[in-house]
């Protein structure tokens, strides 16, 4: 199993550079870890109707979910920046709607799940628990 931070912050960075950001130029990558050592990633996808854009993390979790893969998740990075600049500032950290969908998978899976957040000097891990304090989640609507 692919168990490198490392590699996971790169097929982040990769993935920015597949982002779809002509309004914003803030170039977003997520990289999920599965739990056989696969990797999911996504890429930000903006829209002239900015209420319609979609972030990186939300588009690697729903590719993972529409291939019946939410279940193996296990980690996730996160890089962003001015496009050709990735990780060159603030570490990126996931949207509140991104770490509402995060929860949803915390809560599938079972699994505290821990956010590497990429910025220039490296990376500052998360567990979403700390991103997402006091969530509200399926338990919930029980």
């Amino acid at each position: 199993m692919k168990d490198d931070v490392s590699f996971l912050i790169e097929a982040a960075k990769k993935a920015a550079g597949n982002a779809y950001a002509p309004y914003s130029n803030y170039h977003v990558g997520a990289a999920l870890l599965l739990n056989d050592g696969g990797i999911v990633t996504g890429a930000n996808f903006e829209n002239a109707s900015y209420g319609m854009t979609l972030c990186a993390e939300t588009i690697a979790i729903a590719k993972a979910s529409s291939d019946g893969q939410m279940d193996k998740i296990i980690a996730i990075a996160v890089a962003g920046g001015p496009a050709g600049k990735i990780a060159m500032g603030d570490a990126v950290t996931p949207c509140g709607r991104c770490r509402q969908i995060i929860k949803e998978v915390a809560d599938v899976t079972k699994r505290d799940i821990p956010v590497h957040c990429v910025h220039a000097n490296g990376h500052h891990t998360y567990k979403l628990s700390e991103l997402l304090p006091n969530a509200f989640g399926p338990s919930n609507l029980a």
